[in-house]
């Protein structure tokens, strides 16, 4: 029951997007190709590519960090179950 449901909420959900969608594409063909920014060129490329990759890059350092952080608090957490088991 719990998988035709979650079937049914994303076969709407594409079908809603698509609806809405639609009118905006259709009428978006006056501009010649140009962006939301105007006329794409080299440079502008250039920058947006560089923000992906150093967007990337910031979230794997910082969920690296985290994961560390949340590692290092787990083993302090074991160390302290295992000292207070034991008697220390």
């Amino acid at each position: 029951m719990l998988r035709v449901r979650a079937a049914l909420t994303c076969a709407l959900s594409l079908v809603l997007g698509l609806a809405l969608a639609a009118p905006v594409m259709a009428a978006g063909g006056h501009d010649n190709g140009e962006g939301l920014v105007g006329e794409t060129n080299d440079r502008i490329i250039t920058f947006f590519s560089l923000g992906v990759v150093l967007f990337f890059f910031l979230v794997v350092c910082l969920g690296s960090f985290i994961q560390g952080r949340a590692e290092k608090r787990k083993d302090e957490n074991k160390a302290s179950e295992l000292r207070s088991r034991i008697g220390w």
